[in-house]
């Protein structure tokens, strides 16, 4: 039950108040059952006959926000971003990493969902400069890959669009490598991708002090997350699990046997 709640986005605290279970316990085991998930991932995402990768960088925080770090603070403490990639056609999520928002992490990244791929590919992203040079690194000229970028106006003067993005006024499609079909560029299915994980995630929810206070909690609760969503989460258009239209798994699993998994 406590595992449930966390991966549909429960708080810590309302866990706590649920169930009875002192809050320690509750984040003790996520942490051990998210550190479970994320090598239950790296062991079952392999050789996956994907073929439309879309990627993407999501923001958080560990500990306080960015400018409010100082020089004595912990290693970990400030923005955390964590990249992910997902399958157009199956929305299986094969690899992510949790890093800063540098190509170093981006390398690391591409390299890891590199290995894991059975075909070549066709990537989108969008216009983060790190992307070009991590997939050339990771795929050579093996990829077809292709950003959108989109360009935001400026708003002038403060209204009541204080948490609301402001308007788009372009967007343009930008092949770097190889030959990608120009009708399947797109971020919209890793964008919405961003919006479940923030939902069912508490540690990322915007606007909330629900956030992690060490680096390893922060990971642990990505692992459920997306081992959750993979293996789980019953996705409503397939009517199946991403896990079992990619053909990781053939059946639905329960949180028991998530757990079972990554003990």
């Amino acid at each position: 039950m406590v595992i449930s709640a966390l991966a549909e986005g429960s708080s810590i605290r309302s866990i706590e108040r649920m169930t009875g279970i002192n809050r320690n316990t509750i984040m003790n085991l996520g942490v051990r059952v998210g550190k479970g998930c994320a090598t239950l991932m790296d062991s079952s995402m392999r050789n996956l006959p994907c073929t439309r990768l879309e990627m993407d960088e999501i923001w958080g925080f560990v500990g306080k926000k960015e400018k409010h770090v100082r020089m004595d603070d912990a290693d970990g403490v400030g923005s955390v971003w964590t990249f992910c990639a997902i399958d157009a056609d199956t929305k299986l999520v094969p690899a992510f990493k949790c890093g800063d928002r540098t190509e170093a992490t981006a390398k690391v990244f591409l390299a890891d969902v590199a290995r894991r791929m059975a075909n070549r590919i066709q990537i989108s992203t969008d216009g983060l400069k790190a992307y070009p040079a991590a997939i050339e690194a990771a795929f050579g000229g093996d990829v077809d890959y292709a950003q959108i970028i989109k360009v935001y106006g400026t708003e002038g003067g403060s209204d009541n669009r204080r948490y609301s993005p402001p308007e788009m006024v372009s967007i343009e499609k930008k092949v770097i490598v190889g030959n990608p079909d120009q009708s399947l560029i797109s971020t919209s299915y890793v964008e919405r991708l961003n919006a479940t994980t923030r939902l069912h995630m508490r540690r990322l929810t915007r606007l909330t002090l629900a956030f992690s206070k060490k680096r390893e909690n922060f990971e642990a609760a990505v692992g459920l997350h997306f081992a959750y969503y993979n293996f789980v989460k019953r996705h409503n258009t397939l009517r199946m699990t991403p896990a079992m239209a990619a053909g990781v798994t053939p059946s639905f699993w329960s949180v028991g046997d998530l757990l079972e998994a990554a003990a």
